[in-house]
């Protein structure tokens, strides 16, 4: 007999009419109605709204948050072209400004806890005060507005204190985790031209300590546009020449004053995976991401002065920039660097835990990690003010969304959300007044108009399409960093269906309005979470002189797993040892990723290319998925089409 858990007959977690009561969402509709009259009995009814009345609903979102505005009238929406949306214009306001309005005396803004058991919390005075000292003397060093600060940082509070000082003076941050190599990290934050670069001498990951100093001066060199570097001492052994440390750089009394800019200036730039040549640079404004993420972590994560917000991320990844906004409601947010599993598998609950984590972010690849290894975490610690659960990076499959109600609590919602860096936030994810079904996300976020489209452009129900998006979102790309024209920016997202945001995924919204994801219909390689391009593996194995060519791809698997095999080609008189794997598996570790060593390397007898000299790596994805290689790619267009019959025998996986 098939249990509930197979059969779906039951919700994996359902609210209580006390959660929906006191949820803030349930608030804000009552506000709605209140304010227009309308009836909003329900989620889906709030949610119709949110996409019919765009205008009416991020009005709302910014009066209901009480955002200052410098023109209350103006319309949210002036212009509703994709892409090219105009969002309240003549409107002025700085990020910086709703978060220092959150302040409060009675908790921390941040609380830090290294890997190596370091901790500190700093209260919101305190963090109040070094962004104003940190702004102050960004100014002194010669930085104005529309200026680049960028980072080279673990997850710690000195790359909030910088984010939030470079904001408040009008400049744009953009930071890398130091998990990326030196070439990899310049790829991104060299395209800026910034004016200061702030570093860490290093960082602690699974027990070691890796030092940074000559990362820093290899980035130094390949930025000539720098006035200065900022370091800061996390391993204390820093060696780099003229540099102002970061103590000095927070140390000066100086107010906070944040500069109004308009509501679409640049507030950072986050970065494509680099799939095919440079990452790009996604640019969003303060506005649009002011307003999207109010709307996400409070009324979708249920975010307020009283909680703490702990997800485990890097400064690589958008969901740091998610994490930072729970400090726009007033919430604790935890930063830790290091390993999750690190000294134990279930660090991260055992942190929760004994932090008081109300909501707690990860990644499908941790929950099975703890699964496999027979953790219990409702045994082992003490959950009981943990409410929700968020999972993001990749799919996360029935079976770990009943094994975290097994074994971390029935009472702690799973918010499984899915969005991406393009948006720097979720399309659609949980609610505290919608049902979770294992396998499903529950909901579209509101203010969202998703769809799945067919290969003709249709909206389709119950069966495989497209995720795309078909009205704007004020927190969708200001534009892409040296993409003066737009034609990277209209190639990336509204080259398959003009006028609709096309955006990689493959989906399925059901009859209950949720939305089951089946993985990327690209090719970037994402391991929890993580995004990498392709190109920097290339980069990073082509150099070698035994590999001629080679060819990556993840591959999401049925279970939940991830699979990313790479392919080589071998050089004349080369073998594919173990010493040359090491070597390979080295080469990815130190130029691209520690994170994305691939699982199986695999000498191949060439790669398959399209007739103008692509790889095809969506294609053989595809055929390790399970797809049918006639349906896949038209064989006359590649150039070798024996190619596709060799690769076909490793899937599906």
């Amino acid at each position: 007999m098939k249990s509930e858990q197979q059969t779906g007959i039951r919700p994996q977690w359902e609210p209580t009419a006390a959660d929906v009561e006191q949820a803030r969402i349930t608030d804000f509709a009552r506000w709605v109605e209140r304010r227009t009259g309308r009836a909003l009995p329900d989620y889906p009814a709030l949610w119709q709204w949110s996409i019919d009345d765009l205008d009416g609903f991020w009005r709302s979102i910014r009066d209901y948050f009480d955002v200052p505005s410098t023109e209350p009238s103006a319309p949210a929406l002036a212009t509703e072209t994709m892409p090219g949306a105009v969002w309240f214009p003549g409107v002025r306001l700085n990020y910086v400004d709703q978060i220092a309005r959150s302040a409060r005396a009675d908790r921390p803004a941040i609380v830090y806890e290294s890997e190596g058991g370091d901790r500190e919390s700093i209260e919101w005075a305190d963090l109040l005060r070094q962004v104003g000292a940190f702004a102050s003397t960004l100014r002194s060093l010669g930085v104005r507005q529309g200026d680049r600060v960028v980072g080279y940082l673990p997850n710690v509070p000195e790359a909030i204190v910088a984010f939030l000082g470079t904001a408040s003076v009008g400049a744009v941050w953009a930071a890398c985790g130091q998990d990326y190599s030196a070439p990899a990290a310049l790829d991104r934050l060299g395209q800026l031209e910034p004016t200061v670069l702030v570093a860490a001498d290093g960082y602690r990951f699974a027990g070691r300590e890796h030092r940074r100093d000559a990362e820093i001066a290899h980035l130094r060199a390949g930025m000539p546009s720098l006035a200065a570097t900022v370091v800061v001492p996390r391993l204390g052994t820093s060696s780099v020449d003229d540099a102002v440390l970061w103590p000095d750089a927070t140390a000066v009394e100086a107010p906070l004053e944040p500069v109004p800019v308009p509501f679409d200036h640049p507030l950072w730039v986050v970065f494509s995976s680099g799939t095919t040549g440079l990452p790009k640079g996604i640019v969003h404004g303060h506005g649009g991401v002011v307003l999207e993420h109010l709307k996400a972590v409070a009324l979708h994560m249920d975010l307020g002065s009283d909680d703490t917000f702990f997800w485990y991320t890097s400064p690589s990844w958008m969901m740091w920039n998610f994490q930072v906004a729970g400090l726009l409601v007033g919430a604790t947010v935890v930063c830790c660097d290091g390993s999750p599993a690190h000294p134990a598998q279930d660090r991260l609950w055992e942190m929760a835990a004994r932090l008081g984590v109300t909501v707690l972010g990860t990644s499908p690849g941790y929950v099975m990690a703890c699964e496999k290894a027979g953790a219990v975490p409702a045994a082992d610690h003490d959950l009981r003010a943990l409410r929700t659960v968020g999972v993001t990076g990749s799919t996360l499959p029935a079976s770990l969304s009943w094994w975290l109600a097994d074994n971390v609590g029935r009472h702690v919602a799973v918010a499984s959300i899915s969005g991406g860096t393009d948006v720097v936030s979720a399309f659609v994810g949980g609610s505290r007044t919608v049902p979770v079904w294992a396998g499903e996300l529950s909901a579209p976020y509101l203010g969202v108009a998703l769809e799945a489209f067919d290969e003709s452009g249709r909206p389709v129900r119950g069966e495989v399409g497209e995720l795309v998006i078909t009205r704007p979102m004020p927190s969708m790309p200001v534009r892409f960093w040296n993409d003066p024209d737009g034609a990277r920016y209209r190639d990336a997202y509204f080259d398959t269906y003009p006028g609709v945001w096309r955006h990689g995924d493959w989906i399925t919204i059901t009859e209950r309005g949720g939305v089951v994801m089946h993985g990327r219909s690209d090719s970037t390689l994402n391991r929890n979470g993580i995004r990498m391009g392709s190109a920097d593996v290339y980069q990073a194995v082509e150099r070698l002189p035994e590999i001629a060519e080679a060819l990556i791809v993840g591959v999401d698997r049925p279970d939940g797993g991830y699979w990313m095999p790479l392919f080589v080609v071998l050089a004349d008189a080369a073998r594919l040892d173990d010493a040359l794997r090491d070597r390979i598996r080295d080469a990815i570790r130190t130029h691209a990723s520690p994170r994305h060593v691939p699982d199986d390397i695999v000498a191949a007898p060439a790669i398959p290319h399209t007739r103008t000299g692509k790889k095809l790596e969506v294609p053989i994805k595809r055929l390790f998925q399970g797809g049918d290689a006639a349906r896949i790619v038209d064989r006359s267009a590649v150039d070798d089409p024996r190619l596709l019959d060799w690769f076909a025998k490793f899937g599906p996986v």
